[in-house]
């Protein structure tokens, strides 16, 4: 990951954080804060973040960049189980497009 993405994923990933512990939330029963305890980064566009929040529990988000057009920069979602299941069984679909797009090279 280059310096300037990541420079823009630590501001994003504060960003996130306090839009998070807003005690008037949608959905912050809890009333809870967010602290970033952890930026993992994946790939040169991708991350992990680990929030810690205040009833001691973790959120964690993925965090992806866009690289141009009107979305360019960081986004992010917090995966259900579901979506991993989905995102494992993508990773099989994207290799057999590469493996079928290869001989278009030519």
């Amino acid at each position: 990951m280059n310096k300037e993405i990541a420079k823009e994923l630590n501001a994003q990933v504060k960003i996130i954080a306090d839009r998070y512990s807003n005690a008037n939330r949608e959905m912050n029963f809890n009333k809870e804060l967010f602290t970033v305890d952890k930026v993992i980064p994946t790939s040169d566009h991708t991350a992990v973040v680990v929030f810690k929040k205040t009833s001691g529990k973790n959120g964690v988000a993925l965090f992806y960049y866009i690289p141009n057009g009107i979305s360019k920069g960081w986004k992010y979602f917090f995966p259900t189980d579901s979506h991993i299941t989905g995102m494992r069984a993508f990773e099989l679909y994207k290799l057999m497009a590469e493996n079928d797009n290869y001989k278009h090279n030519f």
